[in-house]
């Protein structure tokens, strides 16, 4: 299955300095692990070397899903886009009618979403939920606590 995996031009920045510094640094920081551990003896009872190999299968596999990801990015830059509608890359200002706040999110993708800076998953239930609205749309968003309901009070590409 070769699905594209949208994200923003940063988050495939972010991927690419990850994947650097594990091919640069951790790799061969625990190829020299291994062989220190290696020197240390009897290798059946070397918890140093059982906690290498193991930090090199992460290591590995982090870098196989990196590659993966990076090779099949579809990356977006959210000021090249012009809707009114709520799509990839939108920067969404809500307000709760419940709490009666306001709130704003960017919808990005998975590898990219962190709740603290504002950024939530364009395949969470809230960024599924929101895709397609526009300006003074109310949203009905089902999350573990019952339904939200969100006014769509901006939509901005930045």
């Amino acid at each position: 299955m070769n699905e594209s995996v949208p994200m923003t031009v940063e988050g495939y920045q972010r991927l690419q300095e990850e994947l650097k510094s594990l091919v640069r640094f951790e790799r061969p920081k625990v190829v020299q692990d291994i062989a220190e551990a290696r020197s240390h003896g009897d290798l059946s009872e070397n918890a140093e070397y059982d906690a290498a190999k193991d930090r090199q299968g992460f290591v590995e596999g982090r870098i196989k899903e990196l590659n993966h990801k990076i090779a099949t990015a579809q990356v977006i830059d959210p000021k090249t886009i012009s809707s009114d509608k709520i799509v990839f890359g939108a920067t969404v200002t809500l307000f709760d009618i419940d709490i009666e706040k306001e709130v704003t999110y960017q919808l990005v993708g998975e590898d990219e979403a962190d709740i603290k800076v504002g950024k939530i998953s364009i395949v969470s239930p809230v960024g599924r939920a929101l895709i397609g609205h526009r300006v003074d749309d109310e949203v009905n968003i089902i999350v573990p606590s019952g339904v939200k309901v969100y006014e769509v009070t901006d939509i901005k590409y930045i």
